[in-house]
């Protein structure tokens, strides 16, 4: 186990490097994370009294120069000065790469960028240049015990005397130039060790005559290459020192070179892993931007525009919670290959991480033709992608910028383009939208309501109010609906239909939802046992909720823990849920009925209505949605709806559930077609759960609303 030295202050940041470290298929690391340099100071002196190889010793120190009470170069020179045998990684952001590359001139191993870290590439440059630096170590320790090394690590070895001759060769120099050591003996070393330049193909100067010369150690040019005998090519890297007798006169020279095909390759590899996603293979963010500055300057050159599309996939967490990341990832390969059927070979398809897209269009005659692309993909990735038995059902949200109208440089487009993404999420999804100004003002109002929605739960700031459904032949209440409501410090109550999306874009929906039916469980729970009589009560869960990892098992917790009867309890969700991959749909809501409570299917007949989902799934209930309501009296067509549904529900051994009831006339229209339940501001608006209790203490008013 290899004991790494983690320095950081982001708490986000250290979890994805440990993560990265420690996940299962790089097991051999153990990671030790400080925020401030003055604590790695004080780890790392005590690593100078011990001794290499023993159980605490630390490997190696990641770095991130940026802490709290240390900065910039500061922080590397404080760090290599405690203990200089411990080889560092640079963790740097794009904006400090200059520092980066100055701690590496100074003496750090290597450095990555944040944004490119995953659980490939960081482990291989920690065990390299754990490698690197205990080969330095026992080079350097050979080097004290004799001052030339002439049978060293699966290096190869050759010295010459003073005139240029070969006095020896070991057996990887044997392999390497071709030439027996008997037989190179006193030839040439220009003859015995052919060097070139890799590209101009030009002969080198032997390293050996020059630290003969100048009586020094000396080396090779980088990117050289040794001609084998047979002519086989090998790039090396060397070290050539002179030899001296006891009076100090030079009377040769010793050359340690080894092959490095495999680390040039390693290096090629690393790089192309640094410049491309390891999971599509396709540009990552930093050849994106390399590409994207490379196409400004010749759009601008040549004043024409060229146009970015963010792309990000729907609701793609959903499909990672609920058939795991595998599946997830095969997708977003899916989707990859679909991206590059769209666009021009000049183009560049990049993805930046999770399922967030970028496509290039290096030129465009007019901001409008990326509407073409934009069509397009959305239309491809529409389409089904199998994965094994899954048919997965997926849509898009697109920005659209172009150059130079939106942006003048990378970070602008990037940003704007990012901006007209979450502006088409919040357009209804599946579609794609152009940049516009006043974007950057609702993304500022928007950051402001997630902050302090975060915060809503944690303050207390969150409460349910509770509207009655009624049986609407004999007036008694027979249930109530759970009905979110924010009290929000300074703008007072904000109604769900502005914070609920912001909760669904960030992932806070899900911990919000599991609140809101803890709170409505021990409500319903709590009416009981003052006496009055047991009614069902209804839950609104999102999509998000329903796929989030043992749903139903957590909803069983809750009746436990609340001592609610499974039977009084009634979750209500959306038509769109049971579309998407019906096969993983049908299994959680059968862990649901399992339980005992009741399924409702909410504001039926506006999203995907259809008798096989009505027959396949497990519902209980249908809820009229108050659109057809509103003119069920007025609309012919809505008044047919309603009377289809209503006759439905009886059909098939459902409750129908009418919404939205807010006048005599809607109510006796409902009656006479005999629709047992329903709710509105006709009967009550929703009430705080003090104002709910008396409701259901006293009862509806039956006679002042015409009941029979």
């Amino acid at each position: 186990m290899r004991n790494i030295l983690l320095i950081q202050n982001s708490a986000i940041d250290s979890t994805a490097v440990r993560d990265a470290l420690t996940n299962s298929c790089n097991e051999g690391f153990r990671v030790e994370w400080v925020r401030h340099c003055a604590a790695a100071v004080k780890i790392l002196a005590k690593q100078v009294a011990m001794k290499i190889g023993d159980e605490d010793t630390i490997a190696a120190t990641l770095v991130d120069l940026s802490l709290p009470d240390s900065n910039g170069i500061e922080t590397f020179d404080r760090l290599i000065q405690a203990a200089p045998h411990i080889p560092i990684l640079i963790l740097s952001s794009a904006q400090d790469e200059d520092v980066a590359k100055l701690a590496v001139h100074r003496g750090a191993q290597e450095y990555l960028l944040k944004d490119r870290l995953d659980t490939y590439l960081l482990p291989e440059v920690i065990r390299r240049i754990i490698e690197n630096a205990a080969k330095n170590e026992n080079l350097f320790q050979e080097k004290e015990r004799a001052q030339v090394t002439l049978d060293s690590i699966g290096d190869a070895v050759v010295s010459i005397d003073v005139g240029g001759h070969v006095t020896y060769l070991n057996l990887v120099a044997e392999r390497l130039t071709g030439w027996p050591r008997q037989e190179a003996t006193g030839h040439a070393i220009e003859e015995v060790c052919r060097i070139v330049d890799a590209s101009s193909r030009r002969p080198a100067r032997n390293p050996m005559a020059s630290a003969i010369h100048e009586n020094k150690s000396v080396s090779l040019p980088p990117n050289c290459t040794l001609i084998c005998r047979d002519g086989a090519e090998y790039p090396i890297e060397d070290s050539s020192a002179p030899i001296h007798d006891r009076q100090g006169r030079v009377t040769g020279a010793v050359m340690v070179f080894h092959d490095v095909t495999a680390a040039r390759a390693a290096i090629i590899r690393a790089s192309q892993l640094a410049q491309h996603d390891s999971l599509t293979g396709l540009p990552n963010r930093l050849l994106l931007n390399d590409r994207l500055i490379e196409a400004m300057a010749l759009a601008h050159r040549n004043q024409r525009r060229l146009a970015l599309l963010f792309f990000d996939v729907d609701r793609f967490k959903d499909i990672n919670d609920t058939l795991g990341h595998e599946i997830g990832d095969r997708l977003l390969q899916s989707i990859a290959q679909r991206l590059l059927s769209c666009v021009r070979a000049s183009d560049t398809v990049s993805r930046l991480g999770g399922d967030e897209f970028v496509i290039l269009l290096s030129e465009v005659a007019r901001a409008e033709d990326a509407t073409v692309c934009a069509d397009k993909i959305l239309e491809i990735v529409r389409s089904p992608h199998r994965i094994d038995q899954h048919d997965l059902h997926v849509t898009a949200s697109i920005g659209i910028v172009c150059y130079p109208d939106d942006g003048s440089d990378v970070k602008a487009l990037m940003k704007h383009a990012d901006l007209a993404m979450y502006h088409a999420k919040e357009s209804g999804r599946d579609n794609r939208q152009y940049f516009k100004r006043d974007l950057n003002l609702r993304a500022l109002q928007r950051r402001s309501m997630e902050s302090g929605l975060r915060r809503a739960l944690e303050r207390g700031e969150l409460l349910l109010h509770y509207q009655p459904k009624l049986d609407l032949q004999t007036g008694d209440i027979v249930g109530v609906e759970a009905l979110v409501r924010w009290r929000h410090p300074d703008l007072g109550i904000v109604p769900p239909a502005e914070f609920i999306p912001v909760a669904e874009a960030c992932g806070l929906i899900v911990p919000i939802g599991q609140w809101v039916l803890g709170q409505a469980c021990h409500q319903a729970q709590a009416w009981q046992d003052i006496g009055l009589a047991p009614i069902r009560m209804a839950v609104n869960v999102s999509a998000s909720e329903l796929r989030a990892k043992d749903y139903a098992k957590g909803v069983g917790v809750i009746l436990d823990e609340t001592g609610l009867e499974p039977r009084f309890l009634e979750l209500e969700l959306t038509e769109t849920f049971l579309v998407q991959d019906s096969t993983a749909t049908l299994v959680v809501l059968r862990d649901l009925k399992r339980l005992g409570l009741n399924l409702a299917l909410d504001d039926f007949g506006t999203g995907y209505s259809s008798l096989s989902h009505l027959k396949r799934f497990p519902i209980d209930t249908l809820k009229i949605d108050q659109s057809f309501i509103r003119t069920v009296t007025s609309n012919s067509d809505d008044a047919s709806i309603v009377c289809a549904v209503i006759g439905m529900g009886k059909n098939l051994h459902m409750r129908v559930v009418a919404e939205g009831i807010e006048t005599r006339d809607q109510l006796a229209f409902l009656q006479d077609r005999d629709c047992r339940i329903g709710q509105g501001y006709y009967f009550s608006k929703p009430l705080p759960g003090r104002e709910c209790t008396g409701l259901l203490r006293r009862g509806i008013a039956v006679n002042e609303l015409h009941f029979a």
